[in-house]
């Protein structure tokens, strides 16, 4: 799959937190609360989600995944719950630098290496696999 920008990738990810589905629509509004950013930033960045076939919105209307968008989004989302969970859990640092951190490395690792890695901390059973 095509990659997007680190940015785009994070509303992706706020989506999928907040629950959007590929049936189960999200506003704006929440999306723009969620990430800290302005509707008018939300908007820009669904028109480009829509352009790469990840996202829907009629005119106006609430956000909804597309079955692409929606594995994307999911696979970003665990990146950050896995990350989140070595680096907290395992490594013990606070909670909040945890986060921020883990924000950052799952936009870096590439697919096979998280492969390889998921699998190992697996073994370590420290992240709720859903």
């Amino acid at each position: 799959m095509d990659k997007v920008s680190m940015s785009h990738e994070d509303y992706l990810e706020a989506i999928i937190m907040l629950g959007g589905t590929t049936k189960k629509s999200i506003r704006s509004v929440d999306i723009a609360n969620q990430m800290g950013v302005s509707k008018a930033s939300v908007n820009k960045a669904i028109g480009l989600l829509k352009e790469k076939g990840l996202a829907e919105q009629p005119y106006y209307g609430d956000v909804t995944l597309t079955k692409k968008g929606y594995d994307y989004g999911r696979s970003v989302y665990k990146r950050h719950r896995y990350l989140t969970a070595f680096l907290s859990r395992e490594l013990g640092i606070p909670e909040r630098t945890a986060e921020k951190e883990a924000c950052l490395m799952e936009h870096a690792i590439s697919d096979a290496s998280f492969k390889k890695w998921v699998a190992y901390i697996d073994k370590l059973d420290i992240v709720d696999t859903e």
